[in-house]
């Protein structure tokens, strides 16, 4: 899938705030990420091995983190 960002830049607007703009829309679109995924073809089974890995970390770093802030 293709997706075009488009932004649109006023005259009394600077260049580089029209960047910021622009880099901040292409990253809440995830286009990047998106075309880092399709970068190279992934076989489903490597899919499958990824999707379950992330999983574990994820579950792995929930019970890393304490239940209550040690601070107060």
């Amino acid at each position: 899938m293709i997706s075009l960002v488009e932004i649109r830049v006023n005259d009394s607007e600077s260049l580089d705030s029209a960047l910021k703009r622009f880099n901040r829309k292409v990253q809440s679109d995830g286009i990047l990420t998106e075309s880092r995924q399709n970068e190279y073809y992934e076989k489903p089974s490597e899919k499958r091995k990824k999707k379950e890995a992330q999983r574990i970390r994820k579950i792995r770093k929930m019970n890393r983190k304490p239940d209550f802030d040690y601070r107060k």
